[in-house]
């Protein structure tokens, strides 16, 4: 199924996703890579406030090259979801709805997912600069030192994106397994 999103998103919006529909996100996202996360998580432990609002929100696993004349952002493919696992489950505690990755997700996440009825949602990697088109504004709102992992917010319009795991831990990873494996 084709569905267009506005974000951020509610809970309700979230749950009415399934694994491999076909979703336009425009509206605002935010990215964080590694570093970023690592930066938050010693945040929290401080027991200071982070500098984005998880409630709702989707996190982009990104970090662009830089822009080209004329544009907002460069490439803009996502990187592998997995180096985020260990720091998901606090932010989807947390309010977090969405992310935005490549790659498969560990358990631990994957319940959190089902937890906060959030989603998990797979770009192409290796399309970064056809995803950079539908990025209409790019500005680093936190960590501006950690370069193209610092935080940014984008604004998009029908950023193309395919849910991996919905609200009720449907992982297209493995029905596509079951479903295409020919035995």
């Amino acid at each position: 199924m084709e569905q267009h999103i506005q974000a951020p998103i509610t809970k309700n919006e979230a749950k009415e996703l399934r694994a491999g529909d076909y979703v336009y996100i425009s509206g605002t996202i935010y990215t964080a890579r590694d570093a970023a996360h690592k930066r938050m998580q010693e945040t929290l432990e401080r027991g200071e406030k982070l500098p984005i609002e998880m409630c709702n929100n989707i996190i982009y696993y990104m970090g662009p090259s830089p822009a080209r004349e004329g544009r907002p952002i460069g490439s803009a493919g996502p990187t592998t979801a997995s180096r985020m696992d260990k720091y998901a489950p606090t932010l989807l505690d947390m309010g977090l709805i969405g992310m935005i990755g490549k790659g498969k997700r560990t358990d631990v996440v994957k319940d959190a997912i089902v937890r906060n009825d959030a989603v998990y949602f797979a770009a192409v990697g290796g399309a970064g600069a056809l995803l950079s088109k539908s990025i209409m504004k790019s500005e680093v709102v936190a960590y501006d030192d950690l370069g193209t992992e610092a935080i940014r917010r984008l604004e998009v319009k029908n950023f193309p994106v395919i849910v991996v795991i919905d609200s009720e831990g449907n992982d297209l990873y493995q029905t596509a397994i079951r479903e295409y494996c020919v035995e």
